[in-house]
């Protein structure tokens, strides 16, 4: 079983530690502060190389901490904590790196995944870029082996790069297109199901009611979730039920 873990070298130490630049560190420290009061444990959110990250594979800027404080009548969030894709994005564009291009199993496991989002017919519509109507864009990139990482939408915008370990390419197509789908998920808004209980991966994202707001018609436990936060290399790359129903009530 892997983990969700997608954080590979910690670039200033134990939170902010030793960062030495004031600009970054003051915004870095708000971007917690504001996780932390969204609702998020401190023991979740880890610095790495400049960036913050919640959840272990899930980038947020300091717009995105922002917005996760906002609430109202008209928030409709997996959890209280996520940022959603806005309205007026019809049509996302994924772009493919030339590396990433490269593997054979990524590149495949990207088709499969833009397709496992299209079947649905959500309110928006992925593409495999280059290619032209794009609302949106997100970049798909690689790393060193089998770290996966994204992040929340801002300003109503998906996140705009997804994060493949190559690796991955030593794995089948459809664990490919499980980790692919999954951090799409991410930058199209969605936590980890098991948000409540990610113990079984290395580490909680906490419990008891912390930081999340269960979509309706969804159970609190849901053991195919393709967006849980632990997976198996014998993955099948498909959504479950409910994940369809999460996706469905919110987009």
């Amino acid at each position: 079983m892997f983990k969700r873990a997608a954080v590979l070298v910690v670039g200033c130490g134990a939170l902010l530690a030793g960062c030495g630049n004031d600009g970054l560190q003051a915004e870095q420290e708000e971007i917690i502060s504001n996780l932390i009061e969204a609702g998020h444990p401190a023991d979740d959110i880890q610095v790495v190389d400049g960036a913050v990250y919640v959840g272990r594979d899930a980038q947020v800027n300091l717009e995105a901490s922002q917005e996760m404080l906002q609430t109202g009548e008209g928030s409709a969030e997996h959890y209280r904590t996520t940022n959603l894709v806005g309205t007026s994005i019809k049509r996302i564009c994924i772009n493919p790196t030339a590396q990433f291009n490269s593997y054979s199993r990524l590149s495949q496991g990207l088709d499969m995944a833009i397709a496992n989002y299209n079947v649905l017919a959500l309110r928006f519509t992925l593409a495999r870029g280059p290619t032209t109507g794009c609302n949106a864009n997100i970049t798909a990139t690689t790393t060193t082996g089998t770290g996966i990482s994204s992040g929340y939408p801002s300003g109503g915008l998906p996140y705009g790069q997804i994060v493949i370990g190559t690796g991955f390419q030593n794995f089948s197509v459809d664990l490919n297109e499980h980790v692919i789908t999954h951090v799409l998920g991410h930058a199209f808004g969605l936590r980890h199901t098991d948000f409540f209980n990610t113990a079984g991966c290395g580490s909680g994202e906490g419990s008891g009611g912390v930081g999340g707001i269960l979509i309706p018609g969804t159970p609190t436990v849901d053991p195919n979730s393709l967006m849980n936060s632990c997976y198996s290399t014998s993955a099948t790359g498909e959504f479950s039920q409910y994940d369809i129903i999460a996706l469905n009530y919110l987009y």
